[in-house]
Protein backbone atom coordinates (compact mmCIF):
# COMPACT_ATOMS: atom_id res chain seq x y z
CA UNK A 1 0.00 0.00 0.00
CA UNK A 2 0.95 3.92 -0.76
CA UNK A 3 1.13 6.89 1.20
CA UNK A 4 3.00 9.71 1.46
CA UNK A 5 4.43 11.96 4.37
CA UNK A 6 4.02 15.94 5.40
CA UNK A 7 6.56 17.23 2.88
CA UNK A 8 7.50 20.65 3.07
CA UNK A 9 6.30 23.13 0.97
CA UNK A 10 9.53 23.20 -1.68
CA UNK A 11 11.57 25.95 -2.62
CA UNK A 12 12.01 26.40 -6.45
CA UNK A 13 10.35 27.01 -9.77
CA UNK A 14 6.57 26.78 -10.30
CA UNK A 15 5.86 23.22 -11.54
CA UNK A 16 3.84 23.54 -15.05
CA UNK A 17 0.92 21.03 -15.46
CA UNK A 18 1.35 18.57 -18.34
CA UNK A 19 -0.65 19.16 -21.35
CA UNK A 20 -3.46 16.39 -20.47
CA UNK A 21 -4.77 15.49 -17.28
CA UNK A 22 -7.71 13.45 -16.35
CA UNK A 23 -10.23 13.65 -13.39
CA UNK A 24 -11.73 12.73 -10.72
CA UNK A 25 -10.59 15.57 -9.15
CA UNK A 26 -12.74 18.41 -9.32
CA UNK A 27 -14.30 18.88 -5.69
CA UNK A 28 -10.68 17.64 -4.78
CA UNK A 29 -8.75 20.12 -6.19
CA UNK A 30 -11.41 22.89 -5.17
CA UNK A 31 -11.67 21.85 -1.90
CA UNK A 32 -8.31 21.53 -0.83
CA UNK A 33 -6.84 24.91 -2.88
CA UNK A 34 -9.77 26.47 -0.73
CA UNK A 35 -8.74 24.93 2.44
CA UNK A 36 -5.23 25.99 1.79
CA UNK A 37 -6.39 29.67 1.46
CA UNK A 38 -8.90 29.45 4.53
CA UNK A 39 -6.55 28.14 6.37
CA UNK A 40 -4.27 31.07 6.31
CA UNK A 41 -0.78 29.01 5.97
CA UNK A 42 2.52 30.86 5.89
CA UNK A 43 3.64 31.33 2.78
CA UNK A 44 0.41 32.35 1.28
CA UNK A 45 1.87 34.46 -1.58
CA UNK A 46 4.19 31.54 -2.49
CA UNK A 47 1.79 28.91 -2.48
CA UNK A 48 -0.97 30.63 -4.42
CA UNK A 49 1.66 31.28 -7.14
CA UNK A 50 3.04 27.67 -7.00
CA UNK A 51 -0.73 25.90 -6.91
CA UNK A 52 -2.12 28.47 -10.01
CA UNK A 53 0.98 27.98 -11.86
CA UNK A 54 0.01 23.95 -11.56
CA UNK A 55 -3.42 24.11 -13.29
CA UNK A 56 -3.34 23.40 -17.04
CA UNK A 57 -6.71 25.18 -18.89
CA UNK A 58 -7.90 25.04 -22.23
CA UNK A 59 -10.17 27.97 -24.09
CA UNK A 60 -13.43 25.80 -24.50
CA UNK A 61 -15.39 29.37 -25.03
CA UNK A 62 -13.67 30.76 -27.86
CA UNK A 63 -13.25 26.70 -29.54
CA UNK A 64 -17.02 26.19 -29.00
CA UNK A 65 -17.92 30.04 -30.38
CA UNK A 66 -22.07 30.85 -30.26
CA UNK A 67 -23.98 27.35 -31.46
CA UNK A 68 -24.20 26.30 -28.17
CA UNK A 69 -27.76 25.54 -25.92
CA UNK A 70 -28.08 28.73 -23.55
CA UNK A 71 -27.15 29.17 -19.84
CA UNK A 72 -29.72 27.97 -17.44
CA UNK A 73 -30.54 31.24 -15.51
CA UNK A 74 -31.52 29.39 -12.08
CA UNK A 75 -27.87 28.77 -10.17
CA UNK A 76 -27.35 25.39 -11.24
CA UNK A 77 -23.88 24.39 -12.85
CA UNK A 78 -23.04 21.68 -15.47
CA UNK A 79 -19.50 20.29 -15.53
CA UNK A 80 -18.02 17.74 -17.77
CA UNK A 81 -15.87 15.34 -15.97
CA UNK A 82 -13.03 13.19 -18.25
CA UNK A 83 -10.56 10.50 -17.95
CA UNK A 84 -8.56 10.63 -20.69
CA UNK A 85 -6.88 7.16 -21.63
CA UNK A 86 -3.70 8.86 -23.01
CA UNK A 87 -0.76 6.02 -22.87
CA UNK A 88 1.84 8.50 -23.79
CA UNK A 89 4.56 10.20 -21.45
CA UNK A 90 4.23 8.64 -17.74
CA UNK A 91 1.08 6.76 -18.28
CA UNK A 92 3.04 4.44 -20.87
CA UNK A 93 3.28 1.97 -18.46
CA UNK A 94 -0.65 1.45 -18.51
CA UNK A 95 -0.62 0.40 -22.16
CA UNK A 96 0.52 1.20 -25.59
CA UNK A 97 -0.06 4.40 -27.05
CA UNK A 98 -1.93 3.93 -30.08
CA UNK A 99 -1.27 7.54 -30.75
CA UNK A 100 -4.55 9.31 -29.96
CA UNK A 101 -6.15 9.79 -26.80
CA UNK A 102 -9.70 8.78 -25.89
CA UNK A 103 -12.02 9.79 -22.98
CA UNK A 104 -12.10 6.64 -20.69
CA UNK A 105 -14.29 8.02 -18.18
CA UNK A 106 -17.06 10.15 -18.71
CA UNK A 107 -19.36 12.28 -15.99
CA UNK A 108 -21.57 15.05 -15.97
CA UNK A 109 -21.77 16.68 -12.86
CA UNK A 110 -25.10 18.70 -12.40
CA UNK A 111 -24.64 21.03 -8.63
CA UNK A 112 -28.08 21.95 -8.02
CA UNK A 113 -28.86 25.29 -7.01
CA UNK A 114 -26.81 26.58 -3.74
CA UNK A 115 -25.37 23.52 -4.60
CA UNK A 116 -26.46 21.45 -1.29
CA UNK A 117 -27.37 18.75 -3.76
CA UNK A 118 -25.63 17.01 -7.00
CA UNK A 119 -26.76 14.27 -9.70
CA UNK A 120 -24.17 12.87 -11.51
CA UNK A 121 -24.70 11.37 -15.05
CA UNK A 122 -22.02 8.92 -16.28
CA UNK A 123 -22.08 8.49 -19.81
CA UNK A 124 -21.06 5.13 -20.94
CA UNK A 125 -17.58 5.57 -23.14
CA UNK A 126 -19.04 3.01 -25.38
CA UNK A 127 -22.17 4.87 -26.11
CA UNK A 128 -23.07 5.18 -30.04
CA UNK A 129 -24.02 9.24 -30.44
CA UNK A 130 -24.03 11.93 -33.48
CA UNK A 131 -20.78 13.65 -32.96
CA UNK A 132 -21.13 16.66 -34.71
CA UNK A 133 -18.31 18.56 -36.30
CA UNK A 134 -15.53 19.33 -35.09
CA UNK A 135 -12.00 21.29 -35.23
CA UNK A 136 -9.18 19.07 -34.96
CA UNK A 137 -5.87 20.54 -32.51
CA UNK A 138 -3.54 20.14 -34.97
CA UNK A 139 -5.66 22.18 -38.15
CA UNK A 140 -8.78 20.80 -40.38
CA UNK A 141 -11.97 19.55 -39.27
CA UNK A 142 -13.34 16.27 -38.23
CA UNK A 143 -16.61 15.66 -40.40
CA UNK A 144 -19.96 14.89 -38.41
CA UNK A 145 -20.67 11.02 -38.01
CA UNK A 146 -23.95 8.96 -37.08
CA UNK A 147 -23.10 5.83 -34.74
CA UNK A 148 -19.86 7.21 -33.67
CA UNK A 149 -18.38 5.74 -30.05
CA UNK A 150 -18.96 8.37 -27.76
CA UNK A 151 -14.82 8.31 -26.63
CA UNK A 152 -14.12 9.09 -30.50
CA UNK A 153 -14.81 12.57 -30.00
CA UNK A 154 -12.28 13.83 -27.45
CA UNK A 155 -9.41 11.20 -30.13
CA UNK A 156 -10.39 13.12 -32.99
CA UNK A 157 -11.21 16.67 -31.77
CA UNK A 158 -9.67 16.63 -27.84
CA UNK A 159 -11.95 18.57 -25.21
CA UNK A 160 -13.74 21.26 -27.05
CA UNK A 161 -15.15 17.88 -29.25
CA UNK A 162 -15.99 16.06 -26.22
CA UNK A 163 -18.06 18.97 -24.65
CA UNK A 164 -19.87 19.90 -28.35
CA UNK A 165 -20.87 16.26 -27.96
CA UNK A 166 -22.01 16.27 -25.02
CA UNK A 167 -23.70 19.43 -25.73
CA UNK A 168 -25.63 17.61 -28.55
CA UNK A 169 -26.31 14.51 -26.62
CA UNK A 170 -28.58 16.72 -23.76
CA UNK A 171 -29.16 20.08 -25.19
CA UNK A 172 -27.28 21.39 -21.88
CA UNK A 173 -24.40 23.95 -21.54
CA UNK A 174 -21.44 22.95 -20.11
CA UNK A 175 -20.59 25.32 -18.04
CA UNK A 176 -16.95 24.02 -17.09
CA UNK A 177 -14.73 20.97 -17.74
CA UNK A 178 -12.42 19.04 -15.71
CA UNK A 179 -10.00 16.55 -17.26
CA UNK A 180 -7.50 14.02 -14.97
CA UNK A 181 -5.54 11.53 -16.80
CA UNK A 182 -3.70 8.03 -15.41
CA UNK A 183 -0.70 9.27 -13.56
CA UNK A 184 -2.36 12.68 -12.15
CA UNK A 185 -4.88 10.13 -10.50
CA UNK A 186 -2.49 7.73 -9.31
CA UNK A 187 -0.27 10.61 -8.04
CA UNK A 188 -3.55 12.33 -5.75
CA UNK A 189 -4.89 8.76 -4.57
CA UNK A 190 -1.17 8.42 -2.69
CA UNK A 191 -1.04 12.20 -2.10
CA UNK A 192 -4.22 11.27 -0.31
CA UNK A 193 -2.32 8.46 1.85
CA UNK A 194 -4.88 6.01 0.32
CA UNK A 195 -8.26 5.09 -0.06
CA UNK A 196 -10.20 2.87 2.55
CA UNK A 197 -12.87 0.76 1.37
CA UNK A 198 -14.24 -2.78 1.77
CA UNK A 199 -14.83 -5.05 -0.79
CA UNK A 200 -17.58 -7.73 -0.31
CA UNK A 201 -15.80 -10.33 -3.08
CA UNK A 202 -12.02 -10.81 -4.56
CA UNK A 203 -11.79 -8.61 -7.55
CA UNK A 204 -8.61 -9.99 -9.95
CA UNK A 205 -7.58 -8.25 -13.06
CA UNK A 206 -4.41 -9.36 -14.64
CA UNK A 207 -5.32 -6.17 -17.41
CA UNK A 208 -5.69 -3.56 -14.77
CA UNK A 209 -3.02 -5.08 -12.88
CA UNK A 210 -5.29 -5.83 -9.76
CA UNK A 211 -5.41 -8.46 -7.12
CA UNK A 212 -7.80 -7.53 -4.07
CA UNK A 213 -9.11 -10.37 -1.71
CA UNK A 214 -13.00 -10.12 -0.56
CA UNK A 215 -12.24 -7.51 2.72
CA UNK A 216 -10.88 -3.99 3.85
CA UNK A 217 -8.59 -2.44 1.85
CA UNK A 218 -6.36 0.83 1.94
CA UNK A 219 -6.00 1.10 -2.33
CA UNK A 220 -2.86 3.82 -3.20
CA UNK A 221 -2.63 4.94 -6.27
CA UNK A 222 -1.76 2.15 -8.92
CA UNK A 223 -4.75 -0.13 -7.30
CA UNK A 224 -7.13 2.69 -7.33
CA UNK A 225 -6.06 3.18 -10.69
CA UNK A 226 -6.91 -0.66 -11.06
CA UNK A 227 -10.14 -0.73 -9.90
CA UNK A 228 -11.83 2.17 -11.68
CA UNK A 229 -10.45 0.59 -14.88
CA UNK A 230 -11.49 -2.83 -14.58
CA UNK A 231 -13.73 -4.79 -16.25
CA UNK A 232 -13.20 -7.93 -16.59
CA UNK A 233 -12.96 -8.72 -12.74
CA UNK A 234 -16.03 -7.81 -11.74
CA UNK A 235 -20.14 -8.36 -13.16
CA UNK A 236 -20.63 -8.95 -16.85
CA UNK A 237 -17.18 -6.93 -18.25
CA UNK A 238 -18.80 -4.56 -19.59
CA UNK A 239 -17.98 -1.12 -19.47
CA UNK A 240 -21.22 -0.60 -17.20
CA UNK A 241 -19.80 -2.69 -14.70
CA UNK A 242 -17.32 -0.50 -14.66
CA UNK A 243 -19.38 2.98 -13.79
CA UNK A 244 -20.63 1.26 -11.14
CA UNK A 245 -17.27 0.65 -9.27
CA UNK A 246 -16.10 4.23 -10.26
CA UNK A 247 -19.11 5.92 -9.10
CA UNK A 248 -18.26 3.82 -5.57
CA UNK A 249 -14.83 4.49 -5.58
CA UNK A 250 -15.87 8.37 -5.97
CA UNK A 251 -17.63 8.31 -3.10
CA UNK A 252 -15.40 6.19 -1.11
CA UNK A 253 -12.31 9.27 -2.41
CA UNK A 254 -14.68 11.80 -1.27
CA UNK A 255 -15.65 10.36 2.20
CA UNK A 256 -11.40 9.96 2.85
CA UNK A 257 -11.12 13.79 1.58
CA UNK A 258 -13.68 14.61 4.58
CA UNK A 259 -12.09 12.48 7.24
CA UNK A 260 -8.32 13.66 6.77
CA UNK A 261 -8.66 16.66 8.78
CA UNK A 262 -6.07 18.75 6.18
CA UNK A 263 -6.66 21.76 7.68
CA UNK A 264 -4.70 20.64 11.03
CA UNK A 265 -1.69 20.07 9.15
CA UNK A 266 -0.77 22.65 6.48
CA UNK A 267 2.38 20.79 5.02
CA UNK A 268 -0.03 17.65 4.68
CA UNK A 269 -2.74 20.04 2.66
CA UNK A 270 -0.11 21.52 0.39
CA UNK A 271 1.19 18.19 -0.51
CA UNK A 272 -2.67 17.12 -1.67
CA UNK A 273 -3.20 20.66 -3.12
CA UNK A 274 0.25 20.51 -5.41
CA UNK A 275 -0.39 17.30 -6.53
CA UNK A 276 -4.24 17.98 -7.18
CA UNK A 277 -3.66 20.86 -9.23
CA UNK A 278 -0.82 19.44 -11.09
CA UNK A 279 -3.46 16.58 -12.24
CA UNK A 280 -6.14 18.70 -13.42
CA UNK A 281 -6.60 19.99 -16.76
CA UNK A 282 -9.70 22.43 -16.30
CA UNK A 283 -11.29 24.97 -18.99
CA UNK A 284 -10.28 28.89 -18.46
CA UNK A 285 -13.41 29.40 -16.58
CA UNK A 286 -11.51 27.10 -13.68
CA UNK A 287 -8.22 28.13 -14.54
CA UNK A 288 -6.82 29.49 -11.15
CA UNK A 289 -7.34 28.78 -7.89
CA UNK A 290 -8.99 31.61 -7.07
CA UNK A 291 -12.01 30.15 -9.15
CA UNK A 292 -11.46 27.09 -8.20
CA UNK A 293 -11.76 28.44 -4.24
CA UNK A 294 -14.91 30.22 -5.01
CA UNK A 295 -16.64 26.98 -6.83
CA UNK A 296 -15.00 25.10 -3.32
CA UNK A 297 -16.52 28.03 -1.16
CA UNK A 298 -20.13 26.71 -2.70
CA UNK A 299 -19.50 23.09 -1.76
CA UNK A 300 -18.30 22.83 1.11
CA UNK A 301 -21.42 21.06 2.87
CA UNK A 302 -22.02 19.09 0.02
CA UNK A 303 -21.13 15.23 1.43
CA UNK A 304 -21.55 11.70 -0.85
CA UNK A 305 -24.85 11.29 0.18
CA UNK A 306 -26.05 14.68 -1.34
CA UNK A 307 -25.08 13.01 -4.63
CA UNK A 308 -26.89 11.22 -6.66
CA UNK A 309 -25.08 8.61 -8.87
CA UNK A 310 -27.11 7.65 -11.95
CA UNK A 311 -25.60 6.13 -15.19
CA UNK A 312 -27.47 7.33 -19.31
CA UNK A 313 -30.11 4.99 -19.61
CA UNK A 314 -29.09 2.84 -22.85
CA UNK A 315 -29.53 -0.40 -24.29
CA UNK A 316 -27.07 -3.02 -25.99
CA UNK A 317 -26.86 -2.01 -29.49
CA UNK A 318 -28.57 -4.36 -31.91
CA UNK A 319 -25.62 -4.70 -34.20
CA UNK A 320 -23.19 -5.51 -31.37
CA UNK A 321 -23.43 -6.43 -28.13
CA UNK A 322 -20.12 -4.21 -26.99
CA UNK A 323 -22.09 -1.26 -27.96
CA UNK A 324 -25.01 0.58 -26.42
CA UNK A 325 -27.09 3.17 -27.33
CA UNK A 326 -29.79 5.96 -25.57
CA UNK A 327 -32.85 5.28 -25.14
CA UNK A 328 -34.55 8.53 -26.26
CA UNK A 329 -37.62 8.92 -24.17
CA UNK A 330 -35.80 7.51 -21.14
CA UNK A 331 -32.46 9.55 -21.92
CA UNK A 332 -34.96 12.89 -22.36
CA UNK A 333 -36.25 12.48 -18.89
CA UNK A 334 -32.61 12.96 -17.41
CA UNK A 335 -31.68 15.78 -19.49
CA UNK A 336 -35.25 17.44 -18.63
CA UNK A 337 -35.16 16.74 -14.93
CA UNK A 338 -31.36 18.91 -15.13
CA UNK A 339 -32.58 21.15 -16.99
CA UNK A 340 -34.89 22.31 -14.49
CA UNK A 341 -32.80 21.61 -11.54
CA UNK A 342 -34.90 18.45 -10.42
CA UNK A 343 -34.50 15.48 -9.10
CA UNK A 344 -34.13 12.68 -11.69
CA UNK A 345 -37.27 10.36 -11.76
CA UNK A 346 -36.59 6.64 -11.06
CA UNK A 347 -38.56 6.11 -14.12
CA UNK A 348 -36.11 7.32 -16.46
CA UNK A 349 -34.01 4.11 -15.40
CA UNK A 350 -36.47 0.98 -15.86
CA UNK A 351 -35.67 -0.97 -18.90
CA UNK A 352 -31.89 0.05 -18.81
CA UNK A 353 -28.84 -2.00 -19.51
CA UNK A 354 -26.72 -0.78 -16.68
CA UNK A 355 -30.20 -1.53 -14.52
CA UNK A 356 -28.98 -5.83 -15.07
CA UNK A 357 -25.68 -4.63 -13.48
CA UNK A 358 -24.76 -4.85 -9.88
CA UNK A 359 -20.92 -4.98 -9.60
CA UNK A 360 -21.41 -1.53 -7.41
CA UNK A 361 -22.20 -3.57 -4.27
CA UNK A 362 -18.85 -4.99 -4.94
CA UNK A 363 -17.34 -1.86 -2.91
CA UNK A 364 -18.34 0.17 -0.69
CA UNK A 365 -16.66 2.55 1.20
CA UNK A 366 -14.96 2.23 4.40
CA UNK A 367 -14.75 5.51 6.49
CA UNK A 368 -10.88 6.39 8.28
CA UNK A 369 -10.73 7.32 11.07
CA UNK A 370 -12.16 10.84 12.24
CA UNK A 371 -14.20 10.76 9.05
CA UNK A 372 -18.25 12.19 9.76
Amino acid sequence: MSGTGDPKPPAGATAVGAVRRRHRGLRITAWVAAGLVLAGAGGAGYVYKRLDGNIHSVDIDSALGRDRPVKLGHGSMDILVLGSDSRSGANRAYGHDSGSARSDTAMIVHLAKGHKRATVVSIPRDTLVHRPACAKPGGGTAPAARQAMFNSAYAVGGPACAVKTVEKLTGLRMDHYVEVDFTGFKNLVDALGGVPLTTTQAIRDPKSHLDLAAGTHTLDGAEALGLVRTRHGVADGSDLGRIQLQQAFLKALMDRIRGLGLLTSPTKLFSVADTATSAVTTDTGLGSVGRLMGLAQGMRGLKSGDIHMVTLPVRFAPSNRNRVQPIPAKAAMVWAALRADKPVPADAFSGSAAGHVDAGKVVRPTPAPGAR
